[in-house]
């Protein structure tokens, strides 16, 4: 730097002072950003002075070196794994899917009743009816089956459950999550619902407490049941619950009503290729049931023997022999008519045993062989000649001389027809009723030699007739319930009087009301077919009042006897000397009157014939010393026949069944019959009476009625008369 004096001041040269000038090239050049910031670190009083300015100069300096730092980020993000990133929203995803699904699980759960008071549902009682041999009749209940512990089982058959419905059952905790993949992966690609994911315990589940809806809600609860199930029972007692309460197809529940259903045996005797039918059921019983789709089920059961064989269930050799022989329906071993029994039963048990709580077992009077008969005879006659005669229905009871039902026949088919005709309906028994009438007499003092006119009778504009409109004139009373006589029997009715026939009819077993009056004499109320049989009975055995009964016995499922049968009833009815009056002349029914088609050879038999008005209702009662049957034909809505009479179908079917009944059995003979009375084999002619050929009998037939029958008015039509007072008063005629 080089500097000239200057002459004049400082501060200027007119001043006088120095005036030194730089040269520009002597000039220092501009000072640096440090070397600034050093001077003011030097000088604190212009560092206070500056300091102000420093946020402006620091804002903008990062706004300059804003776009460095964030291209630095971006190449740093570039170098995160992509993986990583992934991992880390897949896990925080997850951990918000899990919370999600628990509070889901957790409002769910809240639905439920609280788990320390859950318990498992009672199975519904099952009641096991059995014959008289011990077989089974028919099994009524919900589940149509009793339950049978697992141990009791073959290996086998809980084994085959587990290989095709759970195979890692005794692994789980109740939810497969290895399983629900599977399922999950096969329906998304097949793009249908081909597989399942629930283990047996959520099926159980399900059937103990849920609905069979397949919604979301449903399912979360039915999870949390199967986790509740897997906490508090074994694995044992988890199969044993499902093995007893799973549905089958066909109503049956459980592997013992399954079992009984199509094979006919107990789920204890299943064969291997039966228990991989039953097994395959449970994944759709009602498209699978053998009933219904045999050969589906066959081949759902080779896809069970498959996954047995292998999951080493069972041996290649075991497998290939079930599926040479596989499982084939069984054909029913009870009569089809055991259901009408079946239903009797039922009505009458609560009865004896109270409210039922649990399983039940109970062996009934009835001989199978007998039932089976009795459905063979009414079903083949009807389908043989029903359509000719016009009838519909039928029904048929047989008892022995002690009242046990051995045959109930309620109908010609109970899948068709529930309605049990042999208890429940009432029908007009026509000259069935007759012989209370005629006993009543005897008991008045008659016998069946007493002669009372067959001629025209009226009653205050009433006027019953023969149904051939000719009369005999006087006749024995042997003969006259022979040949089924109204007019002789409405005579008795008067002279006795109708509320003492009331009184003898309710003493022998007859239940029903019946009314008092004459018309009475022609059988007008309605009783029951097993009624009537058991009325019969007394005359059979000699006059013992007996009361129809079907239960002998009820055993729990722990086998301890609820109830068992003793010998009662109303004791003697019908004085001896009677009885055999009763059974001479009914013999006659079948030698020479009415009912003379019957065929029961080497027997002495006795019975009635009974048509009620327009041949609406077609009956016969016979009996032995052994049984007493009694058959009804009609139709369900009270329509005429086509003249079906007591003596035509009824008897036919009597005769067929009364064969089978009496096969083998060693003859007996009636109280009182005409052997016991000395007149040897039986034949046409009637002891004290009168000489009759077949050819000159009539047929049963309705009677012939003129006018409204005495009681069946209506009061205003009915104006007190001196012969009416005097009916009503002397002749018991009159209303109830």
């Amino acid at each position: 730097m080089r500097r000239e004096p200057v002459m004049g001041r400082a501060g200027g040269a007119g001043a006088g002072g120095l005036d030194i000038r730089l040269d520009p090239r002597d000039r220092p050049s501009a000072p640096s950003r440090a070397a600034k910031a050093e001077r003011r670190a030097e000088r604190p009083s212009e560092r206070i002075l500056e300091e102000p300015r420093a946020p402006k100069r620091k804002q903008r300096e990062e706004r300059a070196s804003a776009p460095a730092r964030k291209a630095d980020r971006r190449r740093g993000r570039r170098r995160t794994p992509l993986f990583w990133r992934l991992f880390k929203w897949g896990a925080l995803l997850g951990l918000w899917a899990l919370i999600a699904l628990g509070g889901l699980v957790a409002y769910e759960a809240s639905k439920l009743p609280p788990m320390h008071t859950l318990m498992v549902p009672k199975r519904p009682p099952t009641v096991t009816i059995l014959a008289a041999d011990g077989k089974t009749l028919a099994t009524r209940g919900d589940m149509g089956g009793v339950a049978v512990p697992i141990r009791e089982l073959p290996p086998y058959l809980p084994k085959a459950f587990v290989a095709i419905e759970d195979q890692r059952f005794y692994s789980h905790f109740g939810l497969d999550p290895e399983g629900l993949a599977r399922a999950l992966v096969t329906n998304i690609t097949s793009r249908r619902l081909r597989q399942g994911g629930s283990t047996l315990t959520q099926q159980l589940a399900k059937n103990l407490f849920l609905t069979q809806e397949r919604t979301a809600s449903r399912k979360v609860q039915e999870l949390v049941l199967a986790l509740w199930l897997e906490a508090k029972y074994s694995k044992d007692e988890i199969l044993d619950l499902y093995l007893n309460r799973v549905y089958f197809g066909a109503g049956a529940y459980g592997v013992e009503a399954a079992a009984q259903r199509y094979f006919g045996k107990s789920a204890r005797q299943v064969t291997l290729a039966e228990a991989a039918m039953l097994a395959g059921l449970v994944n759709s019983p009602s498209r699978l049931a053998p009933t219904r789709n045999l050969k589906g089920a066959q081949a759902r059961a080779a896809l069970v023997l498959a996954a047995m064989r292998d999951q080493g269930a069972i041996s290649k050799d075991m497998a290939q022999t079930a599926l040479a022989r596989p499982a084939q329906l069984a054909r029913p071993t009870a009569p089809g008519s055991s259901g009408y029994v079946a239903d009797y039963v039922m009505d009458q048990l609560e009865s004896f045993t109270g409210d039922v709580a649990g399983d039940v077992t109970v062996r009934t009077t009835i001989d199978p062989a007998l039932q089976q008969a009795g459905e063979r005879a009414l079903e083949d006659t009807l389908a043989k000649s029903g359509a000719k005669f016009g009838v519909g229905q039928g029904a048929l009871v047989s008892l022995d001389t002690d009242g046990a039902v051995k045959a109930l026949v309620g109908g010609r088919s109970y899948e068709d027809s529930q309605f049990n005709r042999a208890v429940t309906a009432k029908r007009q028994p026509g000259s069935a009723f007759k012989p209370f009438i005629y006993l009543t007499a005897l008991e008045h003092g008659l016998s069946p030699d007493t002669v009372r006119d067959d001629a025209p009778l009226q009653l205050k504009g009433w006027r019953p007739e023969n149904s051939t409109h000719d009369y005999r004139g006087p006749v024995t009373l042997e003969t006259a319930l022979a040949l089924s006589l109204n007019t002789v029997s409405v005579r008795l009715a008067l002279e006795v009087g109708p509320k003492a026939v009331v009184a003898t009819a309710h003493r022998l077993g007859i239940t029903s009301n019946l009314d008092p009056n004459p018309s009475i004499a022609l059988g007008t109320s309605e009783v029951s077919v097993l009624e009537l049989a058991g009325a019969y009975v007394p005359f059979a055995n000699g006059g013992i009042g007996v009361i129809p009964h079907v239960i002998d016995e009820v055993r729990g499922a722990d086998g301890k006897v609820i109830y068992r049968r003793a010998t009662s009833g109303p004791g003697r009815v019908l004085d001896g000397a009677y009885a055999a009056m009763m059974n001479r002349m009914l013999i006659q029914t079948l030698v020479m009157g009415t009912a003379r088609r019957a065929d029961l050879p080497g027997w002495e038999a006795a019975g009635k014939t009974g048509t009620s008005q327009d041949y609406r209702d077609a009956w016969f009662v016979g009996y032995t010393a052994r049984f007493v049957t009694a058959v009804w034909l009609g139709n369900d809505d009270s329509s005429p026949t086509k003249k079906a009479s007591g003596a035509n179908l009824p008897v036919e079917i009597w005769s067929r069944y009364m064969k089978s009944a009496h096969q083998n059995a060693p003859v007996a003979e009636l109280p009182g019959g005409l052997r016991s009375a000395g007149f040897g084999s039986i034949g046409y002619g009637q002891p004290g009476g009168s000489f009759l050929p077949p050819e000159g009998l009539p047929d049963d037939r309705p009677p012939a009625v003129v006018g409204q029958m005495p009681g069946r008015q209506a009061p205003q039509q009915e104006p007190m008369t001196l012969d009416r007072w005097f009916v009503e008063t002397f002749l018991g005629g009159g209303r109830r």
